[in-house]
């Protein structure tokens, strides 16, 4: 009888792993990785556009379950006039849109990548015209152009990837590099990339405004009185999802000076 020798199996040692790990976060950048026009940069996106367009009706299926909306005609069709002008200032009339308007005092709008469009009461009631409400949705709207949404998800997904391959090698030390590696890259890469997000959509909300005839100055006029109005404790800037209101003023007086608007 013929001895077989059966070879052990090969362990796979922690660095092998990283290694491992790190090279298919790098195949899946360099397929996800595409120049964006509207932007002017390259952009990570890994997330199907249909499984966002399905999360963002279903987002919307849930707001209008658990918020209350207003059946007031006046702001309803201010917020139709307002958003369909932006709409095709941006180039989306080809989305069968749907708005409406939520009863909360809070000021806020979103836009959702399936052709929904959501504003409060309370932003209503704080804008003076329809320049600075317009402001507000074109913003919102540039979020939805820039793909923002899908960006800031596949930048997550990639993340925590990458701290699977770190933890996954640490040993007896796993859970508190887990904990500080989560804390470093919230700070250090998610946070940062929003602030992004929104100073990339504050401008391009400008160009929308501008090509839908509303009035460019309106939108400094705006977000001073957001600043105003909500009077902020004083969060540090390099732990906010946003950028300060005094940055994001100035960035938006620098682009309107040069774009002549």
């Amino acid at each position: 009888m013929t001895h077989v020798s059966i070879p052990r199996p090969i362990p796979v040692r922690p660095h092998r792993k990283r290694i491992a790990l790190s090279a298919l976060a790098g195949a899946v950048v360099l397929a996800g990785c595409a120049y964006n026009d509207t932007l002017g940069r390259n952009q990570l996106v890994i997330m199907d556009d249909s499984a966002l367009i399905q999360a963002s009706q279903s987002a919307w299926n849930q707001a209008l379950q658990t918020q209350k909306v207003s059946n007031d005609r006046a702001m309803n069709e201010r917020v139709r006039r307002v958003g369909d002008r932006l709409v095709q200032a941006a180039g989306l009339q080809n989305r069968n849109w749907t708005y409406a308007v939520f009863d909360d005092a809070t000021p806020n709008a979103f836009v959702l990548p399936s052709g929904h469009m959501g504003v409060t009461t309370g932003l209503l009631r704080l804008v003076r015209n329809d320049d600075q409400l317009a402001t507000v949705i074109g913003h919102e709207i540039a979020h939805v152009v820039g793909r923002h949404a899908a960006e800031r998800s596949s930048t997550s997904s990639l993340t925590q990837l990458a701290l699977g391959a770190i933890q996954s090698g640490a040993g007896d030390y796993a859970q508190a590099v887990g904990g500080l590696g989560g804390i470093g890259a919230q700070l250090g890469i998610l946070l940062p990339f929003s602030r992004k997000h929104e100073l990339e959509a504050d401008r391009l909300g400008v160009d929308y405004m501008v090509r839908a005839g509303y009035r460019a100055s309106e939108s400094i006029a705006l977000w001073q009185l957001m600043a105003a109005a909500q009077n902020r404790a004083g969060q540090p800037e390099f732990a906010s999802t946003h950028p300060s209101d005094q940055t994001r003023i100035a960035a938006l007086e620098a682009y309107i000076a040069e774009r002549g608007y």
